[in-house]
């Protein structure tokens, strides 16, 4: 005689619970067919889905009687052999991992991400924070709370741009990837570096030494919107620098301002041995600086020509522009042996939408409108430091290091 039954369990944790009910099984000699558990508050909900060879009155009042003792709820629910089969036949089928970012977690925003995927008709599977234990209170600029939902089904194709929707409405961010093995398998990262690293575009500060900081700007602006040719709207602000001293070259390095979780992010990252890579349409003169000051493994960006210790308003060849950003990306990824679906990359410009197509997460952080409606992935609320949560990694985790 086979039966099938998910039992529920569920009430206040304390240790030997699951031992004391797996034994039991055990004595009977029940085949668990799956098994999933988890914590919240204290509060305890196992669920074990049974085959039972034997008499499940007798099964069942064992359990009951265990259960009692322990001050936990037991709940028996049949299973059909048809809904099992059907179940099984799911084995293989596409899931996805939604990632829910934000200062504060609301009930709000899990129920308007929640109605979007069930529009969808996708299911969720499991949801598990990722981000610290939240003291109560309001929460600084600086704080930072993750949520990570485990979908079953195929979205439909307007998905993200619902998503979209929700996040401009809500001021959070949601990323959707793909469960499979790259993902839990990431090895290399590359960074724009100007307004994403730091929070300044360094042309603009080496503009301002140079007294045509408003015309250099204005540029900046157009070229990283997309509006300009980069390479065309490089050469000529770089033109407007011509005399600039290197001293003012220095000068600028030394202000640079980090982005909030920079160092945190890096911190983790080579801790856990990932390489780095700074892959920018900036000054290989401050990517340099960055490496040093965060161990970054790589450093490909333009460089400045300067002859007696000053500049001569030119760049030279070749210029790191968008194509030039995915062709590094690759030579990196082949340099490391590893195939692009393991790597990530992340910018802000127009200029790095090559870059963030081919990697294998690309990400658009506190981007411009058009980059981060044409990237696969954004993050537009919280710090740098908060893609670890798109890696999968807990703030529990981090502590460990």
């Amino acid at each position: 005689m086979n039966e099938l039954f998910l039992i529920s369990v569920s009430g206040e944790d304390r240790p030997g619970i699951t031992a004391t009910i797996a034994k039991l099984l055990g004595d009977w000699d029940v085949d668990v067919l799956d098994v999933g558990q988890s914590v919240i508050h204290n509060h305890l909900s196992l669920g074990i889905l049974a085959n039972v060879k034997t008499d499940t009155e007798e099964v069942f009042a064992a359990l009951r009687v265990e259960t009692e003792k322990l001050g936990v709820q037991i709940r028996f629910s049949p299973i059909s052999e048809e809904s099992y089969d059907q179940w099984v036949d799911q084995q293989g089928a596409t899931r996805y991992i939604l990632t829910l970012l934000a200062r504060k977690v609301k009930a709000s925003h899990i129920a308007k991400v929640s109605e979007v995927i069930a529009a969808n008709g996708l299911n969720i599977d499991n949801i598990t924070r990722l981000s610290g234990r939240v003291p109560l209170g309001d929460s600084d600029e600086t704080s930072k709370a993750c949520v990570e939902f485990s979908l079953k089904g195929t979205p439909r194709e307007t998905f993200r741009e619902q998503l979209l929707a929700v996040c401009a409405d809500l001021d959070i961010d949601v990323a959707v990837q793909e469960d499979g093995i790259y993902r839990r398998n990431r090895r290399l990262i590359a960074f724009d570096m100007d307004s994403t690293l730091i929070r300044t575009e360094v042309i603009d500060e080496l503009a301002i030494e140079a007294g045509v900081g408003a015309q250099v700007a204005d540029i900046t602006a157009r070229a990283m919107a997309g509006e300009l040719d980069f390479k065309e709207s490089l050469r000529e602000r770089v033109s407007l620098l011509e005399g600039l001293t290197e001293e003012a070259l220095t000068k600028v390095a030394g202000r640079l301002p980090l982005t909030e979780g920079v160092e945190h992010l890096f911190e983790t990252l080579n801790h856990l041995g990932y390489k780095t890579a700074i892959i920018s349409g900036g000054f290989t003169y401050f990517g340099d600086v960055l490496k040093e000051k965060l161990s970054v493994d790589y450093v490909h960006a333009n460089q400045l020509e300067i002859v007696d210790g000053k500049l001569t308003g030119k760049v030279l060849d070749p210029i790191v522009d968008a194509e030039r950003k995915a062709s590094l990306l690759r030579e990196l990824a082949d340099q490391q042996g590893i195939s692009l679906k393991q790597t990530i990359a992340v910018g802000d410009g127009a200029n790095d939408l090559a870059m963030l197509d081919v990697a294998g997460l690309g990400i658009a952080f506190h981007a411009k409108p058009l980059v981060r409606e044409s990237a696969g992935h954004a993050i537009s609320n919280l710090g740098l430091d908060s893609l670890l949560y798109l890696m999968g990694i807990r703030d529990a985790e981090v502590l460990e290091i």
